[in-house]
């Protein structure tokens, strides 16, 4: 099917890397020309290199979206390489909280973290559509994508912040379709659940070798999902690029009818995380 995105211009935040980097191969692979953005140079650029190889076009944005200044810095790159977008995808996120042990439960999660995943994952979302939307809507055309988490809809008790965060991003996409109505511009939510990017493999390398499971990555997908801790009801986690495929509908113009909506792509993954 012809997604009829030859010539629109995408930005794509936090795209250097996981799910992010698969929704810019998919959206080049479609023909648009796409601005990968990251903090982290040598990934950012290896990004925008893969997708250049393989025929698209890619551009390069850097900056902290969690600041100001770093998303007036965005701002300036995608000017001067494209002109404008016509296509946000606002996938940045992440929170401090997390790192190399198990994930932190409500009491060890402090305000700071709490301020912070708000600036990563939400207040960057608001920081790009305050700089890329208005254009959008004085011409009449335009998609608003942000990627949440299945955290959004079914929250664990760990990592509440960042599940909190994203819960956010659905309340505001709601409220945007309705101050974007028939302007042209139409705005919708994206769901993931547990999907393979780099991140999780280490995950699954790690565990898988204090459990003496087998080196083979796909051997070590099947016996993790056999724990429960991520339930679903398909064969496998997802991929980014499964990620990337319905954001790419979303952005076409075959999805002038969708606004406002939340799509949950998890593989069945059941109504808890926990």
């Amino acid at each position: 099917m012809d997604l009829q995105l030859e010539g629109k211009r995408a930005l794509v935040t936090g795209s250097s890397s996981g799910i992010g980097r698969g929704i810019a191969a998919v959206l080049a692979r479609e023909g648009a020309a796409v601005i990968v953005h990251g903090r982290n140079r040598e990934r950012t650029g290896e990004t925008a290199r893969s997708i250049r190889d393989a025929g698209g076009t890619a551009h390069i944005a850097f900056g902290d979206l969690a600041t100001d200044a770093g998303a007036a810095q965005v701002a300036d790159a995608v000017e001067r390489a494209t002109g404008g977008i016509d296509i946000l995808v606002n996938n940045i996120g992440g929170t401090e909280s997390t790192g190399p042990g198990p994930m932190l439960g409500w009491f060890d999660v402090k305000p700071e973290h709490w301020a912070g995943a708000m600036e990563q994952n939400l207040i960057s979302a608001v920081r790009m559509i305050h700089a890329f939307v208005p254009a959008m809507r004085d011409r009449g055309w335009g998609r608003v994508i942000s990627i949440s988490s299945a955290g959004a809809i079914a929250p664990p008790s760990q990592v509440p912040e960042y599940c909190a965060a994203k819960a956010g991003l659905l309340n505001m996409t709601v409220s945007l379709s309705k101050e974007l109505a028939r302007s042209g511009v139409t705005v919708n939510a994206v769901c993931p659940g547990c999907t393979r990017t780099e991140m999780f493999e280490g995950t699954l390398r790690t565990m898988g070798d204090a459990q003496g499971w087998p080196q083979d990555i796909d051997a070590r997908e099947a016996l993790f999902m056999d724990l429960g801790i991520f339930p679903c009801t398909t064969e496998r986690y997802g991929r980014p690029d499964d990620i990337g495929t319905l954001v790419a509908f979303l952005a076409s113009p075959l999805a002038a009818f969708v606004n406002g909506a939340n799509y949950r792509i998890d593989g069945g993954q059941v109504q808890s995380i926990s």
